[in-house]
């Protein structure tokens, strides 16, 4: 393998060029030799083990490199490999995390961020297993980000709705694409800690008691770019809202939060490396032209978002106390947003006052006693 390496960026030096294709190759070699040594070692210890690499055992995927899909011929591939293998000889498989192979080209792809924990689910649902173990160097998912605040709990219980949301809005632990095997073929997941594992950590499952539950977790996003659109016709134009969308869909730009009425929009988009690529200024400068040709474009950067994801049945406690806190704490919200999913609120806020704003939160929801207010209220009903 080293020898094949060698040769390999021999022939990127002669080229003086480097394609996605030749780059995921490239990269792949770090997984393939890394799992040799581990089952080796297993071996060598006495624990039968089996090395594969995912390109090899069924994992096909779009031809996208860099970023690509794992696509549904994956599963009874994968299936029929591992369950063939142990039947005839068990030991322990050591799969290559975030590979897979293009169906077109036959390539060597990468699956992007996320990628290693998106192959250890696709896995589980393929084997129909009773439970998936992602291991990190956190105990599971948390309140809010540690390095904000260092007093941040471990959260017990997800849902696959909830994980999904912290996970899109920021949260580092899970990315949304690697939940979804797990969420379709209805295994749970547990998030345990690498450094510490006798902690219980999170169990991620479909449904769980939500009675007790008013605010999962708070998620903050810096770094973030916010546009206010206003359409430059008066009100009923229609299509207005069509338009704009189409312009983000022509230049390949996602957008996080909206907030809409007839003739404005407001959205955010997310410049920072939690995707696949950066939002460079010239692709903005290129957005704000075209939206320019239909409304009125105000560019608002060096925003933040903060994701406060919680109990639907629980929205208005969650509004009247998020209030207090923006009243108490003097912050100025440019910008509030409900997801479809209504288990998340967003608010936009100017960076600077962010990372208060995520502490003051986490005070009032999660140091102070949010439950005996629920509770007493619930009686107060009763």
């Amino acid at each position: 393998m080293l020898d094949e390496l060698e040769q390999l960026l021999k022939g990127i030096a002669m080229m003086k060029e480097l394609t996605p294709r030749t780059s995921d190759y490239l990269v792949s070699f770090g997984e393939c030799m890394s799992t040799r040594i581990f089952a080796a070692y297993l071996n060598k210890i006495g624990v039968k083990a089996r090395q594969y690499d995912a390109f090899d055992i069924g994992f096909m995927t779009t031809d996208e490199f860099g970023n690509a899909d794992i696509l549904e011929a994956t599963y009874p591939a994968v299936a029929k490999r591992l369950h063939g293998d142990w039947i005839l000889d068990p030991a322990i498989p050591v799969v290559t995390g975030f590979l897979g192979k293009g169906w077109k080209s036959g390539a060597v792809t990468t699956l992007g961020r996320g990628g290693s924990d998106l192959t250890a689910t696709t896995i589980g649902k393929a084997l129909g297993l009773r439970e998936i173990q992602v291991w990190k160097d956190v105990d599971g998912v948390l309140t809010c980000d540690p390095n904000i605040y260092p007093h941040a709990k471990t959260v017990p219980y997800l849902t696959f709705e909830e994980a999904t949301e912290l996970a899109y809005f920021g949260a580092q632990v899970l990315h949304p694409q690697s939940m979804r095997p797990a969420r379709e073929g209805d295994i749970p997941v547990r998030v345990k800690n690498s450094y510490n594992p006798k902690a219980p950590g999170t169990l991620i499952t479909k449904q769980r008691d939500m009675d007790k539950v008013v605010l999962t977790s708070i998620v903050l996003k810096s770094n973030v770019t916010m546009l206010d659109i206003m359409s430059t016709r008066m009100l009923g134009q229609y299509g207005f809202l069509a338009r704009v969308f189409a312009i983000f869909e022509d230049l390949g730009i996602s957008v996080d939060c909206v907030a809409t009425s007839e003739v404005s929009v407001s959205v955010s988009l997310d410049p920072s490396k939690i995707w696949s690529r950066e939002l460079i200024q010239q692709e903005l400068d290129n957005v704000v032209e075209e939206l320019e040709k239909i409304a009125i474009v105000h560019l608002l950067q060096q925003r933040a978002i903060i994701s406060l994801i919680g109990n639907v049945r629980q929205m208005s406690l969650i509004l009247e106390k998020t209030g207090h806190v923006l009243r108490k704490s003097g912050v100025n919200v440019q910008m509030i947003s409900q997801g479809a999913s209504k288990v998340n609120m967003s608010l936009i806020v100017h960076d600077s006052e962010a990372k208060a704003l995520v502490e003051a939160l986490h005070q009032a929801f999660f140091q102070d006693d949010v439950l005996a207010q629920v509770e007493a209220e619930n009686l107060l009903v009763d």
